[in-house]
């Protein structure tokens, strides 16, 4: 008997929304800096090394997707990941892309 890997279409339709928004490089980088724990939009501009509006940009991204959250505390607004499953994703992704070094040829 064959399983499905997955079988609700909102779960299908949640996969493929994380991925979607997950598919840009400096998306992924902040989530995985994200996955890391809660963190200050200024904290990710000096790890990310691009310009605000491009960070605000791709944070939207990912806040219209549903990946992120976001509280303000004074002047500062920090960011999380709010789905245990997408800080689950961020970790395979880090074990199976940045962890074993690149593949052999």
């Amino acid at each position: 008997m064959s399983e499905q890997l997955i079988a609700e279409e909102a779960d299908l339709i949640h996969a493929a929304r994380c991925l979607k928004a997950m598919a840009h490089p400096l998306r992924l980088k902040i989530l995985c800096i994200l996955g890391q724990g809660p963190t200050s939009v200024q904290e990710i501009l000096e790890q990310v090394g691009t310009t605000q509006s491009n960070v605000s940009q791709h944070l939207a991204v990912l806040r219209m997707k549903g990946l992120l959250r976001f509280d303000k505390q004074a002047n500062r607004v920090y960011y999380r990941i709010d789905d245990p499953r997408t800080l689950h994703l961020i970790e395979m992704i880090r074990a199976v892309f940045c962890e074993h070094g690149k593949p052999s040829s």
